[in-house]
């Protein structure tokens, strides 16, 4: 997410228009992505119990089905990602923008099989609960972009001066070193050994595979129709003009640099979680979800109070152009009531999937954003408004509305979850018992 920052800044200062098509172009490759990743967290889930439970077999046997299942979703979204000039030409967009898109997301489409190796290696090792890995070649990952988008973004050093194109190439090969930094590391290290397979030159287990697919669908779609939604309203938005575009893609920038703290104490929230579930202590499940819920809300409540105190200096990181700058300081506080709420639905969401209740999430997704947020954007957004202004502040309202619904709704279930559990601690459950510590 923090290249996709990077993007819209450095893009954002080349041009308005170049910034509008790369936030088209990243609006629709992006749920792909996300729904990959959605089926991988299946695997940091399935991990998570079995070393709860000390099943070390199991651990280093799922590894290579996941680096299958990998390949194939890869080879799914990448073409996929390529071909995308139909939908471009249907939101009947200015000639410049929907060229300069298509040649963004095209260069993306080289970088996303890569993606989904990345998040199959990383998911393997989060369910352990080790994530310096990940951390370490993300970090490299997103520095390497800020140089290569310089270079051909405005053709400097000798590269030819790509604009949107040349961000869609430095994200692509930023996104093929990641995989390759987070593979060495794993390899390299004596901590993860005891977890690897002994050989990855295995037939595929369509039965694993299959189990994988079944507990990480909902997951995969619940993102994908999450962030689906988020594309729809950015379509819609797209018509409204190009100023309400780049200012709708500031906010939504903004929304995701602090979305990805609360998922990240979401999900290693749901790693602990896992891990008590599997070796059968029920009063380290509360004590995780108590934690990691109240850590989540503070960073909300803290972004939050950041947006609002200082939306100016925030945007003036982004655009220097007032009529982009007027639409987004209204757009920005609309962000900041949306993050204290959405808060406490990511961390209940992820404790849930850490239960392998991965269904009700999903479709408490599609009744609140698909069946209360998508008509009432459009009621308000494209119907009611009188100006770009109104209908991009009205659409990001009808966001809130639907986060209000599900965060009402996870909160019911996870109540529940909670209230079932047995009082006492338990006790370990059965396993190898000399396992390697981590």
């Amino acid at each position: 997410m923090g290249t996709g920052v990077v993007d819209t800044i450095m893009a954002g200062r080349y041009s308005a228009v170049d910034l509008a098509a790369i936030a088209i172009g990243y609006n629709i490759w992006l749920p792909l992505f996300l729904l990959t990743l959605g089926i991988m967290l299946a695997v940091s889930v399935i991990v998570a119990q079995d070393f709860g439970a000390r099943r070390i077999r199991a651990i280093r046997d799922i590894l290579p089905q996941a680096l299958w299942l990998a390949l194939i979703l890869g080879a799914i979204i990448g073409p996929l990602c390529y071909q995308m000039g139909p939908l471009l030409s249907v939101l009947e967009l200015e000639q410049a923008t929907a060229d300069k898109s298509l040649a963004y997301m095209q260069a993306v489409a080289f970088g996303l099989p890569a993606v989904v190796i990345f998040q199959a290696l990383r998911c393997h090792t989060q369910g352990l609960g080790i994530m310096r890995p990940f951390a370490v070649a993300s970090v490299l990952g997103f520095l390497a972009n800020i140089p290569l988008n310089y270079m051909l973004i405005y053709g400097k050093w000798g590269a030819p001066e790509l604009g949107a194109a040349g961000c869609g190439w430095a994200t692509a090969i930023s996104m093929w070193l990641s995989p390759a930094l987070i593979g060495a590391y794993i390899f390299l290290s004596k901590r993860i050994r005891p977890y690897l397979p002994r050989s990855f030159l295995v037939a595929p287990d369509w039965t694993t595979i299959g189990h994988i697919l079944r507990l990480g669908l909902p997951i995969g779609f619940t993102f994908f129709l999450e962030i689906g939604v988020f594309t729809a309203v950015s379509l819609m938005i797209a018509t409204l003009g190009t100023h309400a575009m780049a200012a709708h893609q500031i906010a939504y920038n903004v929304w995701d640099v602090v979305y990805m703290p609360l998922i990240s104490v979401g999900s290693a929230t749901a790693t602990r979680v896992g891990h008590a579930i599997g070796s059968g202590r029920h009063a380290q499940i509360k004590l995780a979800v108590v934690t990691g819920t109240g850590i989540t809300m503070l960073v909300g409540i803290l972004s939050t109070v950041l947006l609002l105190a200082a939306p100016a200096l925030i945007i003036s990181a982004y655009t220097a152009e007032p009529e982009i700058t007027d639409i987004t300081m209204r757009l920005v506080q609309l962000v900041a009531v949306f993050i204290v709420i959405d808060s406490v639905q990511v961390s209940g969401s992820y404790v849930l999937r850490a239960f392998k209740d991965t269904r009700f999430p999903f479709l408490v997704m599609c009744l609140a954003y698909w069946g209360l947020s998508l008509p009432l954007a459009w009621w308000l957004g494209m119907k009611v408004a009188t100006n770009p202004a109104d209908g991009t502040a009205g659409i990001w309202a009808a966001l809130i509305a639907g986060i209000c619904l599900s965060t009402l709704l996870i909160g019911w279930r996870l109540y529940g979850r909670l209230k079932a559990l047995p009082v006492s601690a338990g006790t370990n459950s059965p396993g190898n018992q000399d396992a390697p510590e981590v």
